[in-house]
């Protein structure tokens, strides 16, 4: 790391493995009160079981910097490609229920 000011400029390194990405479909949030455990699963068409693909884990605080980060990409998004329909079904969705 190297330091500009009060800043620290971070280089991030990726493995070939990790950039290749896990495609998900679903999330599951679970949280304590020291961390927000996402499970990121995939499933199938057709399929009666799934599996966890990753599971990340991070504090509170991680947790709504990487929501807010998440806000100002949708929006951006949005802004450039159009609004993202989630349909009615969504909005009737049980707040503790997974994303799907």
């Amino acid at each position: 790391m190297e330091k500009k000011g009060n800043r620290v400029k971070l280089e991030i390194q990726i493995d070939d493995s990790v950039a290749c990405g896990q495609y998900i479909n679903m999330a599951v949030v679970n949280h304590n009160d020291s961390e927000f455990v996402l499970d990121c699963i995939y499933v199938q068409p057709q399929v009666s079981s799934a599996k966890v693909r990753t599971r990340l884990i991070t504090s509170p605080r991680h947790a709504k910097r990487m929501l807010k980060a998440l806000q100002s990409n949708l929006e951006r998004y949005e802004k450039k490609y159009g609004v993202i329909d989630l349909g009615e079904d969504v909005l009737e969705q049980e707040q503790d229920m997974p994303v799907h």
